[in-house]
């Protein structure tokens, strides 16, 4: 039993101090509390760990097979990139005031959970962060091939993806409230976080290639 509390408060810190860095998904979510309210945003945040949950649960049952095909996982980096760049156009649109400018996350009419989950999905960044904590974990012995580990551990992940989700739907909501930020100006700030969340993103990538080909140049 101890054991399994081990590796449910390691999935649980880990996941709380991964998601609590400004990422697209704590920052949609918190833009959706802001312009609609927090039941949607918690709906949005409750959607997008379902997909989170699902990625790491295919991850822990095929460890090996994800660890050999990295040239999906480039792929998937830059479809992220693209999603980033694609909200903060859309932010920076609306904070024009443009007529019928919205931000893409409030251009239809789609179910927030619906909406997180899809999110999600499309954009894994996650994947690569979790491949390596479950593998560092399983050679620790922390995380065990057993089915009571496996819920544990994903169940300390929802938590903590949660709890740091909250800080951006609450937090954010109440900052926004007590600055009196017209939504325009909102928008401008959710744009420009955005577009340096989407420049750290390529740089990593372009750096983690870099150091790639400096390792096949070695051997």
């Amino acid at each position: 039993m101890k054991s399994i509390f081990r590796v449910f408060y390691s999935g649980l810190s880990i996941s709380f101090l991964g998601s609590i860095v400004i990422g697209t998904i704590g920052l949609s979510a918190m833009q959706i509390s802001v312009t609609e309210g927090i039941r949607p945003a918690i709906n949005f945040s409750i959607g997008s760990i379902v997909a989170e949950v699902i990625y790491v649960r295919l991850i822990l049952v095929a460890l090996e097979w994800v660890q050999k095909h990295e040239r999906i996982f480039k792929i998937l980096e830059w479809v992220t990139v693209l999603i980033v760049v694609v909200l903060a156009i859309a932010s920076f649109k609306a904070s024009l005031g443009e007529h019928g400018a919205k931000n893409v996350l409030l251009s239809h009419t789609m179910h927030r959970f619906l909406l997180g989950l899809m999110m999600r999905a499309l954009s894994p960044a996650s994947i690569p962060f979790w491949l390596g904590w479950s593998a560092i974990l399983q050679t620790k012995g922390i995380l065990q091939d057993k089915k009571g580990f496996y819920n544990g551990y994903l169940l300390g992940i929802a938590l903590g993806t949660f709890a740091a989700h909250c800080i951006f739907i609450f937090g954010g909501k109440m900052v926004v409230e007590k600055l009196n930020a017209s939504q325009e100006t909102i928008n401008f700030i959710i744009g420009c976080v955005f577009s340096l969340t989407a420049i750290l993103q390529i740089w990593r990538i372009l750096k983690k290639r870099s150091a790639s080909k400096k390792k096949h140049k070695k051997k």
